[in-house]
């Protein structure tokens, strides 16, 4: 929003992050005028490089594209989630097999027996480990 001081450095500085961060952002201007309001548009435009959508009333539409984001990798994240598909074998005879997708994340890990347990195990406080 642009309010009774115009088009000031830190307005120039906020709709440059917005464009970065978003690509296409709206920008209310709270001026009467009318002229006012287009320059301040074309001048938003030319200096942050980016296109004029659109101009409606006291609502302006810049877009510039987004820039592209490196993918930094960490070594120390664990795995997401991941499915497994298990088959639940009926205790009556002469059933079908049941089919589930289990969701296993990555504190957790799949038994031979198709149940869902802790990796490791949950960590006790001292005090409540002295309590018991």
């Amino acid at each position: 929003m642009v309010g009774g001081d115009g088009l000031s450095a830190a307005v120039k500085k906020e709709t440059d992050a917005a464009l970065n961060a978003h690509g296409l952002i709206k920008v209310r201007i709270f001026s009467d005028d009318r002229t006012a309001r287009e320059t301040m548009f074309q001048t938003l435009a030319d200096e942050l490089n980016a296109a004029p959508i659109q101009h409606i009333g006291k609502l302006l539409v810049l877009w510039r594209p987004t820039p592209e984001r490196e993918k930094t990798v960490d070594g120390d994240r664990m795995p997401g989630p991941r499915d497994f598909k298990v088959l639940k074998y009926s205790t009556r005879g002469g059933q079908r097999p049941e089919v589930k997708t289990l969701r296993v994340l990555g504190n957790q890990r799949l038994t031979a027996g198709g149940q869902v347990k802790r990796s490791k195990p949950k960590q006790i406080s001292i005090k409540k480990r002295s309590q018991t």
